[in-house]
């Protein structure tokens, strides 16, 4: 899919879809509630919610889409298959979330995986599950297998690696039979979305706090369904719309986002008004508009994923902006830091790529030109929002790679009046 997007400004009214983030824990603490939940939110299409929807059902769990959301009737534990295929295609949250909640379960999986996620680690959290009675091996390159029963004890995690991984073990050891620890060492990382986690499971009346590093977790927690839960709206892709409104001529009014989140990206609002953007709130109106562009320093370590868009913005503001702690970025559905710079600079922009981040040198406009996505979905709306800075038009090859995330990103894109030229 090949899409051709014009210059000129972003401006209007847009509504965030449902947080791909927070789904993607409703639906395995629904799946392993006591009852039948129902998930409220519209229906995105996203891949990654997709393959989890797909890994759950094929453990037993019932999830049936309503015009207002999900229906999930929980996995029946006294009918566990014995073994199962779980398929999560390019997700990485999928594949760290699922892992341990089957160990958990103890039922022998295999999980299916394409792209790049073959290629992206999983220790130590692998290590920790053949500490406590797992045996994983690789069937292929894009086969991950694993039986055994995961056994309850002390369980030790670096917090400066995915915060994934803890928050798919946290998940995971609510359904032991004994009493369990999770001691997280070092600084810990997206901290914001181990809060989501565990906001999560406080919503299934499964408290837990982690106090200096260490959470324990009493045996036979019982997930207990709040039958109703409203999917709050997705601020890591609502920051691609909030971009474009301090772009040229910008101005974005975003409905469907909570203001207290625990979502690490809410971020974005500090961010963005430290680069010279007017952010305001009307009521539950999310409103930013152009007023300058200037130069920041951001440290990537907490919202990783709003590089690749802020660094759109980052080329054409004043001054000289440095990204740093973002190394994590090589390992996602592409090398980020690369696709970043690689992408902006085909554009005109000035940016050099570092080990860790980006140096990125403002101009007063970019170009224009053609680019690929990398299979990458936020590379494709990246390049998209920097065509409010071109001269020319931007044409993205791999455009269907939103579908991971946000399918109906390029609609969007049109319904508010970008103009832009669609090829499938």
């Amino acid at each position: 899919m090949i899409v051709s997007v014009m210059p000129g400004k972003i401006s209007g009214n847009i509504k965030a879809i449902p947080s791909k983030s927070h789904l993607h824990r409703l639906l395995i603490l629904a799946s392993l509630a006591d009852k039948e939940t129902l998930l409220c939110c519209e229906h995105t299409g996203a891949e990654d919610i997709e393959a989890t929807i797909g890994c759950l059902t094929a453990l037993g769990a019932v999830i049936t889409r309503r015009e207002n959301g999900f229906a999930v009737t929980p996995i029946n534990r006294k009918d566990l298959p014995s073994k199962c295929v779980l398929p999560c295609n390019e997700s990485g949250s999928t594949l760290r979330f699922m892992l341990p909640i089957v160990c958990a379960l103890g039922i022998q999986g295999e999980f299916h995986m394409s792209g790049r996620l073959p290629q992206r680690p999983l220790a130590p959290l692998d290590e920790e599950l053949c500490r406590h009675g797992i045996r994983l091996w690789r069937r292929s390159s894009n086969v991950l297998c694993c039986e055994g029963q995961l056994l309850a004890g002390d369980f030790v995690l670096p917090g400066d690696v995915s915060s994934q991984y803890i928050s798919g073990l946290l998940m995971a050891l609510s359904q032991l039979d004994r009493d369990c620890s999770l001691t997280i060492t070092g600084d810990i990382e997206s901290i914001d979305y181990i809060g989501m986690t565990l906001d999560a499971m406080g919503l299934f009346d499964c408290c837990l706090t982690i106090v200096n590093g260490k959470c324990t977790i009493s045996g036979n927690m019982k997930l207990m369904s709040p039958r109703n839960i409203d999917i709050e709206g997705d601020w890591s892709n609502a920051a691609f719309w909030l971009c474009a409104g301090i772009m040229p001529g910008g101005d974005v009014k975003l409905s469907g986002l909570k203001n207290n989140s625990s979502q690490g990206d809410r971020k974005i609002c500090a961010i963005l008004k430290k680069m010279g953007a007017e952010v305001t709130w009307e009521d539950d109106i999310l409103h930013v508009r152009e007023r300058e562009r200037r130069s920041v320093s951001i440290d990537a370590r907490a919202v990783p994923d709003l590089v690749p868009v802020l660094a759109a913005v980052a080329a054409v503001s004043e001054g000289t902006t440095i990204i740093k702690n973002a190394a994590r970025l090589r390992l996602k559905e592409s090398d980020r830091l690369e696709a970043t710079a690689q992408t902006l600079n085909l554009l005109g922009a000035k940016v050099t790529e570092k080990e860790e981040g980006l140096k990125i040198e403002g101009v007063k406009h970019l170009k224009g030109g053609t680019v690929d996505s990398f299979g990458d979905h936020r590379i494709a709306m990246m390049a998209a929002i920097a065509s409010t800075a071109c001269e020319a038009p931007v044409k993205i090859t791999g455009a269907q790679a939103v579908n991971k995330s946000y399918p109906t990103f390029w609609e969007e894109l049109s319904a508010i009046g970008k103009n832009m030229e669609v090829n499938i």
